[in-house]
């Protein structure tokens, strides 16, 4: 990922994602992560059924990384772990919802000014003329 998407201030969204997602050809379904004590969105990622047993079992956040092909617990190199607190489903059982509690720094790959990782991935707003601004207290 490129440092101009991942922290620039440009619209940039990428519209071809699960066209890219469905290309793997991986079963998989979204999987987002919430914070279960502030309700704030961490993350979304995919699950397969590998990912979602073992997310229970380890009671960790874990996805199907579809860009590496291969089963990611989020936190397993940073130290930033996401506790399960519980795993929903939605009403078509077609998306998943893990509640979670911070085990770490943050939930985020990349990080704030202060070095740390920021506490989600959604650390920056859409403005009215289509702009991009930090959220305040992620940046």
């Amino acid at each position: 990922m490129s440092k101009e998407i991942e922290e620039g201030l440009e619209v940039k969204l990428d519209f071809t994602k699960l066209k890219k997602v469905a290309d793997t050809g991986s079963n998989v379904v979204p999987a987002v992560a919430q914070d279960v004590d502030t309700g704030e969105v961490l993350i979304i990622g995919y699950a397969n059924e590998l990912a979602l047993k073992t997310a229970l079992e380890e009671k960790m956040a874990t996805f199907w990384s579809t860009s590496r092909n291969e089963l990611w617990i989020k936190g397993k190199t940073s130290g930033d772990f996401l506790e399960l607190v519980e795993a929903r489903v939605n009403c078509e059982q077609n998306s998943l919802l893990y509640r979670v509690r911070l085990a770490g720094a943050g939930s985020c790959h990349t990080k704030g000014k202060d070095g740390k990782a920021r506490l989600g991935c959604y650390y920056r707003r859409i403005n009215e003329d289509g702009s991009l601004s930090f959220v305040e207290n992620m940046e």
